[in-house]
């Protein structure tokens, strides 16, 4: 019996499309561990009221509730060590830090200003005022203006992910040979991004970073 339940953000249409949720989904998946998916939306709050906040992922194994992305990768690592390590050795788990510290400094807001006018209209009734108060005070830029500077936002997507690009054509994964958590960090960005957004961002073929995310799900049997 699956005794994990992973809450997870979702669109009106079924989407899960949270960055910090996909870290998760991929590092379950490296621990081979089973679990149940359960959909959660931003105005859920009382759903995951036992967890002491109000935001997902949120992980409940068995008795444990754990919060946020890295706590929660944390704590697989911790509880089950005979399974695939996450972050390898104490290099690894360094290099991952920079990685994360690259994600969400860089890439992230380099995607949000593509997918977030994108996202709106793909939420529930209930979510889309909690979504458009809550952006637009984050960024201090409404919706609409958003809209008007997506071709500005798509060039710095080209450019903040242009390293990544380069270094894909020499090595499989970000981690090396095979992928560990910093390929769950970026690929959970470039997942988030490539799900919302309303224009194609890679080309599935011959793009090394589209050709890295086929790969990563691929080693998991996703």
């Amino acid at each position: 019996m699956i005794k994990r339940r992973l809450y997870e953000l979702e669109s009106a249409d079924g989407t899960r499309f949270s960055p910090y949720c996909w870290r998760i989904k991929l590092a379950l998946a490296h621990k081979n561990l089973d679990y149940e998916s359960v959909p959660w939306h931003f105005t859920d709050k009382e759903d995951i009221a036992f967890s002491g906040q109000g935001k997902v992922p949120v992980l409940v194994d068995g008795g444990i509730v754990v919060a946020d992305s890295q706590m929660i990768a944390e704590y697989l690592e911790a509880a089950y060590p005979n399974e695939a390590s996450l972050f390898n050795d104490s290099t690894s788990r360094g290099l991952t830090n920079f990685v994360k510290s690259w994600t969400e400094n860089v890439l992230h807001p380099a995607i949000a200003p593509i997918v977030v006018p994108d996202t709106l209209p793909r939420l529930t009734q209930e979510d889309q005022e909690y979504f458009r108060r809550t952006r637009e005070a984050y960024y201090q830029h409404s919706i609409e203006e958003f809209t008007t500077r997506r071709e500005a936002a798509l060039s710095g997507f080209s450019a903040a992910v242009a390293p990544l690009r380069c270094m894909l054509k020499v090595q499989k994964f970000i981690s090396g040979t095979t992928p560990a958590y910093a390929d769950h960090i970026v690929f959970g960005a470039l997942k988030w991004a490539v799900l919302m957004s309303s224009k194609p961002l890679l080309q599935a073929h011959d793009d090394s970073i589209a050709v890295w995310m086929a790969s990563v799900l691929a080693a998991y049997d996703l």
